[in-house]
């Protein structure tokens, strides 16, 4: 957005208006730099006045009120059996090891396999590999490293691959009708839901939400009988596949993590002591991601799934295996938390969308040797589709894992995403790495507000408006990343203390909030405005931190003395996000210290005006020569 440059006239009376105007800044605005995790997102009729929960999901303490007191509860007569199946998967504890179940993982690679000889060449076009099962850190020669033993599926090498960056894998989107195995956010609103979801649906949970419910259909879609046999389709029969993608969806099902193994495995499906700790130990809270979970799924209950159990049942039978048969919830509260919590774990942004991308999902994460999964064309019969291509990281043999880079996160990312933390997110919390090496960068999160108190709150909302109404409206309540690591000086988001200065702006700065500045501000706050201005703005950094580190001391000697593997991938979480924070911390004090050593607005546009030294008459020149009173030959 450009905005207007205005001239700063010579003449001795001028408005107090156009006084102002002289001081507009003369360059473009900056553009907002958008992070679409920051913040929740009101979906349609989501909360109503009568709601119990219309304050907010929050107590005073900050703890996370009762579902019931969250989303309204549902007022069908099953909610009673769905807050039970809730119980028994978040609260109880798991069975001991159940990744370490090699039986039960390789009757399961066996059904994935069975499916990809059968139907693989024709709807995944090319998929050099197996499905198998491998240990987490095969790879790994860190014997120290307690997520070693973990049991789970993985994608195999059928092919020698002599380099890197060879393709081993690819699956057709079809994002038009759903037609093949991918999923994707928009098949759930335009294709599957088109007919059930009120227009403008947008949960909470965005993205993650809309894929769990596609995954919810496709189990309702697998269910069986209690003896494994065919039994009545539930869920809603769209996408319409052919056979073979069919075939293969049911076995892809079939194969995913029960919810016991992921209570073992994610956050989302731990008991709530080890939540409470996870929510002490980290800045990216998990209370958030549970509230938004527990609300969507009590309104899609409520005014859904409730009213259609036939087609939307709470529980569904799923075959895994000739003779076996596991339940699974599904359209209720424990049902959409459990498959969020599959959708988080497996799922790759790929082509400008999250997308749910069965038997490339098999593939395991490794730190070095690996790339991301990207989007091309694909070869068809009918000629080129777009897709997802899952490239070799490095020369393979037959038998060798194929593995591929979940991206660049820090600590708590990965943990509240796939459930672990990663070696190189690790070398931070324990001191680097063996045998020397970096790392990557970690981040810790700090939320700021515009207070409802500002007397210029109104004003600053619609500054925000403004500079967004192309895009999702900026939020009173933001929240950024701060980095550390390897290498980081500790400087915060520029477009944090664009941010803060703008909450903070007030006093004799507050004339920048008039609306002959509205185009500009935005860009004025990219720099520091005034001395009181920044100091208010890097003393909300240094109190931030300050809280944020205080919080994790009260819980540091707890989560030091649990042995669990849960408490300490907490700790290593902890460890890290301290490490951002205190060097935060160190260099927002050194701002603080040298604040009249920085250039502020009124000084900066002094000096764009050329107004910023004394005047003398050598410098009151025209183009004709010294201006001489009266001396003008003007043709009036």
């Amino acid at each position: 957005m450009s905005s207007s440059s205005i001239g700063f006239g010579c003449a001795m009376a001028v408005s107090i208006v156009s006084s102002l105007a002289a001081l507009a800044h003369p360059t473009s605005c900056f553009s907002i730099p958008r992070r679409p995790s920051c913040d929740r997102r009101r979906p349609w009729q989501h909360r109503s006045s009568s709601s119990p929960s219309s304050s907010g999901p929050y107590t005073n303490s900050g703890r996370r009120r009762p579902l019931a007191a969250v989303g309204g509860g549902s007022t069908s007569s099953s909610s009673s059996s769905s807050d039970d199946v809730l119980a028994a998967t978040t609260a109880s504890p798991p069975p001991t090891s159940p990744l370490g179940d090699e039986k039960r993982l390789k009757r399961l690679a066996q059904i994935a396999n069975d499916a990809l000889d059968a139907h693989g060449s024709d709807v995944l076009r090319t998929f050099d590999a197996r499905v198998g099962v491998v240990a987490s850190n095969d790879n790994d020669d860190d014997d120290d490293d307690f997520q070693k033993g973990y049991l789970r599926l993985g994608l195999i090498a059928a092919e020698s691959f002599r380099k890197d960056d060879q393709l081993v894998a690819a699956l057709p989107y079809y994002d038009t009708d759903g037609s093949g195995l991918a999923l994707a956010p928009h098949l759930a609103t335009k294709v599957v839901y088109r007919d059930v979801l009120p227009e403008g649906y947008d949960g909470w949970t965005g993205d993650a939400g809309l894929l769990a419910m596609l995954l919810l259909n496709e189990m309702a879609r697998s269910n069986v009988d209690a003896a494994g046999g065919d039994a009545e389709p539930r869920g809603i029969d769209l996408p319409k596949r052919k056979d073979g993608p069919k075939a293969m969806m049911g076995a892809w099902v079939s194969t995913l993590p029960s919810p016991d193994e992921m209570a073992a495995m994610h956050p989302l499906m731990w008991g709530e002591d080890d939540q409470e700790t996870l929510q002490s130990s980290s800045t990216k809270k998990i209370y958030r991601l549970l509230d938004d979970v527990d609300d969507d799924s009590s309104w899609l209950d409520e005014r859904l799934w409730s009213e259609d159990r036939e087609r939307f049942p709470e529980t569904v039978r799923i075959r895994v295996g000739d003779d076996e048969v596991e339940e699974r919830p599904c359209f209720s509260p424990a049902g959409f938390r459990y498959a969020v919590s599959l959708v988080r774990s497996r799922s790759s942004f790929v082509d400008g969308s999250s997308r749910l991308l069965p038997y490339l999902d098999y593939a395991n994460h490794d730190d070095y040797d690996s790339y991301e999964l990207v989007g091309g064309g694909i070869g068809t019969l009918w000629g080129s589709a777009k897709g997802a291509l899952l490239k070799s990281g490095k020369a393979l043999n037959v038998g060798d894992e194929v593995r591929i880079s979940y991206g660049p996160k820090g600590p708590a990312d990965y943990l509240l995403d796939h459930g672990f933390v990663p070696p190189m997110c690790r070398m931070i919390s324990e001191g680097g790495r063996k045998g020397g090496g970096g790392g990557s960068a970690v981040a810790a999160e700090l939320s700021f507000e515009v207070s409802e108190a500002d007397r210029f709150r109104d004003d600053k909302l619609d500054v925000l408006e403004y500079e967004t109404y192309d895009l999702a409206p900026m939020e009173p309540l933001q929240t950024f990343d701060v980095a550390g690591g390897p290498g980081s000086t500790g400087e915060p988001d520029p477009a944090m203390m664009q941010f803060l200065r703008l909450a903070h702006l007030g006093g004799k700065d507050a004339f920048l909030l008039e609306s002959i500045f509205r185009k500009e501000i935005w860009g004025f706050m990219s720099e520091p405005v005034s001395e009181d201005n920044e100091r208010g703005a890097v003393g909300a950094v240094i109190e931030a931190c300050r809280s944020a580190l205080g919080e994790m001391d009260e819980v540091a000697a707890v989560v030091a003395l649990d042995a669990s593997e849960k408490g300490r991938l907490c700790s290593m979480v902890g460890q890290s996000e301290r490490d951002a924070l205190e060097r935060t911390l160190a260099y927002v004090r050194q701002e603080a210290e040298a604040l009249d050593l920085k250039e502020y607005y009124q000084v900066r546009r002094l000096k764009s005006l050329g107004l910023d030294s004394d005047w003398t008459p050598e410098d009151d020149v025209g183009f004709g020569g010294t201006r001489v009173p009266g001396g003008a030959d003007y043709d009036w």
